[in-house]
């Protein structure tokens, strides 16, 4: 009986290992490669931006482009960071996973090899001593007789039966160890690309500040206005309004509405103009609700790759730009300080250095009155 507990507890790790294993490292790998995907797109945006600055004429309309082009690049380039830092926490949880399993597959191998031992041990001592025919001839009846032949028989479909787990238990080591050892290279060559790349954001910084330092003040204020253009923070909100007709999410929020905390978990605010407001905050810090609603919409910026998020308090609309990442859905209700995604980077046109910040705002049924984003706050 215990020969035949230890296999069925082999037999049940063995069918673990085939149905559970493959598909988690299946997974893994996917988000291995899907990173891969997205370090390949930004490198290549990258160089395709090294090749606009390169052809750039000496000129002053060709200064603002370089530092209009160097801006983007930096932030591009911090995306870049951003994503092999990604990647480098999926490799160590692969290799991590991939170790434990490789050595628990392993104390399994040695263990079913010390039982296929003990196996052919015992049974070359009966064979050396005829114990076989004295176990068989001292059978009480025929039937006991056969019962003894056929355990007998049994015992040599276990030795069978161990050769086989032997053999799976070893592919299945071999299987990981290979794995394990791609993802080591993985992960020393994404480290030295993190390395490489952290290196050229800084000359890029510096190149970005001394370009800028060509600029006049009123030229760097263009750049800052073509800028914000770009990321779009203007946003067609009568045709947000038109959406909000008749919402009853958030409804009681209104003007006086108070006690809101700041979008931005641990920020601080910064004013912007009209009815935005700059939030500054630490990088991956969450961004949140700032009260009970609807999202109206969620959008893409097609130039800086971040994600505009719309929220409905009954009429009124409060809106989320420049983050990384989103946490909600299109038409999802949404709680006070739920978090709704993540802020993004950005580079500080002054200064030239990356930051995380998030551009809020916030609209009135009314278009006629504006809201001073940077006062809502204030306890």
């Amino acid at each position: 009986m215990t020969w035949i507990k230890q296999i069925t507890r082999t037999v049940l790790v063995l069918v673990a290992i085939v149905l559970v294993a493959p598909h988690s490292v299946a997974q893994n790998s996917k988000k291995i490669a899907e990173q891969q995907r997205v370090i390949a797109n930004l490198e290549k945006r990258i160089a395709e931006d090294e090749r606009k600055i390169k052809n750039l004429k000496n000129s002053k309309s060709s200064t603002q482009k370089k530092v209009n082009l160097l801006t983007r690049q930096i932030e591009s380039r911090n995306q870049l960071l951003n994503a092999n830092r990604k990647q480098i926490n999926l490799l160590n949880r692969d290799i991590n996973r991939t170790d434990s399993t490789a050595r628990s597959l392993s104390a399994q191998l040695e263990r079913t090899k010390a039982q296929y031992a003990e196996l052919v041990r015992e049974s070359y001592r009966n064979y050396r001593h005829n114990n076989y025919l004295s176990y068989i001839f001292s059978s009480e009846s025929f039937a006991d007789a056969v019962r003894r032949i056929s355990i007998l028989r049994n015992v040599a479909v276990m030795r069978s039966e161990k050769i086989k787990e032997i053999d799976s238990l070893s592919y299945e080591v071999a299987r990981h160890r290979d794995t394990l050892a791609q993802r080591k290279t993985a992960l020393d060559a994404t480290r030295r690309n993190l390395n490489s790349q952290k290196q050229k954001l800084q000359k890029e910084a510096n190149a970005a500040r001394t370009t800028v330092k060509k600029l006049t003040k009123q030229e760097k204020q263009a750049l800052q206005n073509k800028l914000a253009r770009e990321e779009q923070l203007e946003v067609a909100i009568n045709e947000l309004r038109r959406l909000t007709k008749g919402n009853k999410e958030g409804a009681s929020f209104s003007k006086m509405t108070s006690n809101l905390n700041l979008p931005v978990q641990g920020g601080t605010v910064r004013k912007y103009k009209g009815n935005m407001a700059e939030i500054v905050g630490r990088q991956n810090a969450g961004v949140i609700s700032i009260y009970a609603g609807k999202v109206l919409d969620i959008k893409r910026n097609r130039i800086t790759n971040k994600y505009d998020v719309y929220v409905a308090h009954g009429e009124y609309i409060s809106t989320y730009a420049n983050l990384s990442e989103v946490s909600v859905e299109k038409g999802a209700k949404v709680a006070k300080n739920q978090r709704i995604g993540t802020i993004g980077s950005s580079v500080n046109l002054t200064t030239m250095e990356m930051e995380y910040k998030m551009v809020f705002g916030i609209y009135s049924p009314n278009p006629n009155e504006v809201m001073q984003a940077s006062q809502c706050f204030k306890k």
